[in-house]
């Protein structure tokens, strides 16, 4: 008989080893760790984030993980929701983009949570992220859920359940049940991602990690969960993503192909704004050089089908009233990047994105599909911004694969940059300097007291 797609998950967690992933793929394990570590930092004072850390640090427990930037331990679930919604909350991890778009590194705060509690080895936790990039990525190509009506993160409970148990070294059949009590108890509704939005948008997938690791201690307790959970009568397929059978899994008893690891097919962010909006910051900034801001007359954005339906299409986009629909709104972040030059945190504070004359430029900034792009779409995530003048002259810049992009890669100092502009201010230039060191020789590690130090916050930076 055919083996059901948990059971195939299950033999992928149990079978990948840190010996079958090539030293590219160790390199971007640690590049995207550098990464979701300077974003937990840069988002350290934000609001949910603060919300979060204040509820896991509620809780007392005599083995847990670290909430970080501090020296507190919470219960291994509410330190992977707390951790994750610090990487999660400015937008600016990374990217997979397919028939789901999602941000494969959310799962790495949950790794870390487990490697941490279940002292695992440094390459046991590169192992770990690899599996959860392997997951999710692949599970993005096989199935929209955006076109269901879920949202992306639903598919995050199966890659950190996996990732969990990789790391709790679960046999295949507890594994195969960690997948069961993930997937019945964890779809999320799209609703987090419409309209006008929420805290919630920034703390999705961090739910849903908490929900993975959650059903992997219980897998591991000896807890059984439903099956078949993809294809049963109610399970997944059915109810949810409809058919997978375009996933592909790769092997793993004569080890994964060298150039066919998902992780090397995601993308890196510039800017701290929704993804498909990197390349339209790119030709604005491009575009700024060229004209006379004051001459503007309009401006037009023209996109493929995932930009507009995300964020390029609602009345909510062209007058935001908080942070996350600002950091989704196309026509904002085209208007910002013309009008400031940059796109930094900075543009997504209140004050700026409801400033009047910052908003009667949006207001000028129209968005319409565009067939090629379209269809181009997600080989290349291209944007054309084109801006009329007031005599009548147009400038247009077309930007296809923006810095970041994997076909357009940020380099190692690039990624060093990255963090520091988001960690220094929280830990001094010493500390964040070490902190890198530690996570470049992260396969390596034994012990994650000392990396877990390097983290900690200053007092001086701690919210009122």
């Amino acid at each position: 008989m055919s083996r059901t797609l948990a059971e195939q998950l299950a033999g992928l967690s149990v079978g990948l080893n840190f010996e079958d992933l090539p030293a590219p793929v160790v390199r971007e394990v640690k590049r995207r760790v550098i990464d979701s570590i300077g974003c937990a930092l840069g988002a350290w004072n934000a609001e949910p984030c603060v919300i979060a850390r204040r509820v896991a640090s509620t809780f007392s427990v005599e083995r847990g993980a670290t909430l970080l930037g501090t020296r507190q331990q919470a219960p291994l679930d509410w330190a992977a929701f707390a951790n994750g919604c610090l990487v999660r909350y400015l937008d600016y991890n990374d990217t997979y983009l397919s028939k789901e778009p999602a941000h494969p590194s959310d799962n790495i705060p949950a790794m870390l949570a487990v490697a941490e509690v279940e002292n695992a080895s440094g390459r046991d936790l590169i192992t770990a992220i690899a599996l959860a990039y392997e997951v999710q990525c692949r599970l993005c190509d096989a199935a929209s859920l955006r076109s269901r009506g879920w949202d992306h993160v639903t598919y995050g409970a199966f890659s950190t359940a996996l990732g969990a148990a990789r790391l709790m070294r679960l046999d295949a059949e507890r594994t195969r049940h960690a997948v069961g009590i993930a997937g019945v108890a964890s779809v999320a509704l799209r609703q987090s991602r419409v309209g006008e939005l929420s805290h919630w948008k920034g703390c999705a997938f961090a739910n849903a990690a908490r929900h993975g690791v959650y059903a992997a201690l219980l897998a591991r307790a000896g807890m059984t969960g439903p099956a078949p959970i993809f294809e049963g009568e109610k399970g997944f397929e059915m109810l949810v993503s409809g058919p997978l059978r375009e996933l592909k899994l790769p092997g793993v008893t004569s080890g994964l192909p060298r150039d066919d690891f998902m992780i090397l097919r995601t993308s890196i962010k510039q800017w701290p704004a929704e993804y498909h909006s990197q390349s339209a910051i790119a030709a604005a900034l491009e575009l700024r050089k060229q004209i006379d801001l004051a001459e503007i007359q309009s401006v037009l954005v023209e996109s493929h089908d995932a930009a507009v339906d995300i964020i390029g299409s609602e009345p909510e986009k062209w007058r935001p009233t908080s942070r996350e629909t600002a950091d989704h709104s196309l026509p904002y972040i085209v208007a910002a990047a013309l009008a400031d030059g940059d796109i930094t945190a900075r543009q997504f504070d209140p004050e700026r994105f409801t400033d009047p004359k910052l908003l009667e430029l949006v207001q000028r900034v129209r968005v319409e599909r565009h067939l090629e792009l379209s269809a181009r779409y997600p080989e290349a995530v291209a944007n054309i911004v084109t801006v009329r003048l007031r005599n009548g002259r147009e400038f247009s810049e077309r930007v296809d694969y923006p810095r970041g992009h994997a076909r357009n890669p940020l380099t190692d100092p690039e990624v060093e940059a990255k963090f520091h502009s988001l960690a220094d201010s929280l830990l001094s230039r010493e500390r964040a300097d070490a902190l890198l060191r530690s996570m470049w020789r992260l396969e390596e590690a034994c012990d994650w007291g000392g990396l877990i130090s390097l983290l900690e916050v200053s007092q001086k930076s701690l919210p009122v």
